[in-house]
């Protein structure tokens, strides 16, 4: 039934790391999502003019655009989708800025299973 729940939830990843960016993307296609993966932040916000997605998962060091700019894009123009930031950098004042830009969870993801990540976005959407 919770599969049922999920059809047709759309995620956008935006990692530069495509081994991980690949891996969420097996995991959340196999959890029922539907997955667009973009490999950096210019290429990410232009899935987010040409499409709706449900949840936004984004890095923060990236090339092109880093999540600091799509997050400061996406509050420009005031979209409410939300974002999920899954990064290396650990500093507290990272994740203040980001969750200031409008970040609604901020992972480590040195720290965090993608199978916690995983389990986390299927609670957020459901």
């Amino acid at each position: 039934m919770l599969w049922v729940l999920l059809m047709g939830k759309k995620i956008l990843i935006i990692e530069d790391e495509k081994p991980m960016a690949r891996a969420m993307e097996l995991k959340l296609t196999h959890a029922g999502f539907g997955v667009t993966v973009a490999f950096n932040g210019e290429e990410g916000l232009m899935h987010l003019e040409k499409g709706i997605f449900d949840l936004i998962l984004c890095d923060l060091v990236m090339p092109k655009a880093d999540g600091f700019k799509v997050l400061g894009t996406l509050k420009e123009k005031n979209s409410k989708t939300p974002v999920m930031i899954l990064t290396n950098l650990s500093q507290e004042e990272d994740e203040k800025r980001a969750r200031a830009l409008g970040a609604s969870e901020f992972f480590i993801k040195s720290d965090t299973p993608i199978a916690v990540i995983v389990e986390r976005v299927t609670e957020f959407l459901k």
